[in-house]
């Protein structure tokens, strides 16, 4: 009925942190290679000024890549979001998008990185943009990962 994919992104936009602040995961693919989020403007999550509210851009992105990464390299790992920064680009009133990709090379090198049990430490860039493609953000975000000593 549900996949662990589509269940997870259910959940995830019931969750408060996302629910009251107007983002919205649109997209969660079930190998969980890619994901697309929306952060709709409303008059809740503006700032002083009417554009976005720079914590809920920043809120948008938090934990994909962490969950993401988690679920497709698996159980043997240890997944952790280590360091994240956000530019902002361009302020603007109306709804924008994040897109998340796993690609099977960041994947390998991750793996690679990781074998010998020592931690890899691994920057992504994701752009928040308009519907049209216009960069609001760029938000960096480093994923710490590491083999799982054995028991």
């Amino acid at each position: 009925m549900f996949t662990p994919a589509r269940r997870l992104r259910l959940l995830m936009n019931l969750w408060p942190p996302f629910l009251c602040t107007g983002i919205r995961v649109l997209r969660l693919d079930d190998d969980f290679r890619h994901a697309r989020v929306r952060l709709s403007a409303r008059w809740y999550n503006r700032n002083y000024v009417g554009t976005h509210f720079g914590g809920s851009l920043f809120a948008m992105t938090d934990p994909f890549l962490m969950v993401m990464t988690l679920h497709v390299l698996g159980r043997a790992y240890l997944v952790w979001d280590r360091a994240a920064q956000i530019e902002f680009v361009k302020a603007v009133r109306e709804d924008v998008f994040a897109e998340f990709h796993l690609d099977d090379a960041v994947l390998a090198e991750m793996r690679a990185a990781a074998a010998d049990g020592e931690r890899h430490l691994r920057w992504f860039d994701i752009d928040v943009t308009t519907a049209a493609g216009e960069v609001v953000a760029r938000v960096r975000k480093q994923l710490y990962v590491r083999l799982k000593p054995p028991k």
